[in-house]
C-alpha cells in the first residue's frame, strides 16, 4: 500500500511475493496454504474490481486498466490470508466475530490506504459503510474457505 501511495505501485508486486514465499516455505501445510492464498487473491480481485466498478474507491492503477483491481491490491488480500491459519486461527468457526473484524478492519484499511495516497480520493461515509458490509461478509467467507481447504489437505490445524 505504501508503494502505491508513494508512486511506486510496482514495489508491492515485488516485495509481497517474497513475503508470501517465506510464509509458504515455513508452513507445515504448503499445498493448503498455496490454495488459500490463491483463493484469497482471486476473491480479492473480483471483490475489489466490483468495488472499483461501482465507484466505492479508485486505487492507484498498475499493470491492469481500471476498473480491474491492480496486482498490488490482490497481493494485499493474499498477504491478509497468511494470517488466517496463524495469528487469526482462533477465529476459525467464529463467523460473527470474524464478521465484526471485517466490518471494522476492512474499511479502516481502505481509509488508511486512501490517506496514504494509495487511492485517488478519500472514501466518504457511504463508501465506508459499503466497505464495512463487504468485509463483514468477506472475512468469514475467507475463514470458511480456509476451513474447507484445511479439512481436505491438513486434516487438523494445531
Amino acid at each position: 500500500m505504501l508503494g502505491a501511495g508513494y508512486g511506486m505501485p510496482w514495489f508491492g508486486v515485488i516485495a509481497v511475493p517474497i513475503i508470501l514465499a517465506f510464509h509458504v516455505a515455513l508452513s507445515p501445510h504448503r499445498k493448503a496454504e498455496v490454495l488459500l492464498l490463491l483463493s484469497a487473491g482471486a476473491a480479492g480481485f473480483f471483490i475489489d474490481t466490483a468495488l472499483v466498478m461501482t465507484g466505492v474507491f479508485t486505487p492507484v492503477q498498475y499493470l491492469l486498466p481500471s476498473p480491474l483491481s491492480p496486482p498490488w491490491m490482490v497481493l494485499l488480500w493474499m498477504d491478509f490470508a497468511t494470517a488466517l491459519n496463524v495469528s487469526l486461527k482462533k477465529l476459525h468457526g467464529r463467523y460473527i466475530l470474524s464478521a465484526a473484524l471485517g466490518a471494522v478492519g476492512g474499511p479502516s484499511a481502505y481509509y488508511s490506504g486512501a490517506k496514504l495516497g494509495a487511492t485517488t480520493s478519500i472514501p466518504g461515509a457511504t463508501d465506508l459503510l459499503i466497505l464495512s458490509a463487504v468485509w463483514a461478509a468477506a472475512v468469514p467467507a475467507l475463514f470458511w474457505i480456509a476451513a474447507r481447504i484445511n479439512k481436505t489437505y491438513v486434516k487438523q490445524i494445531q
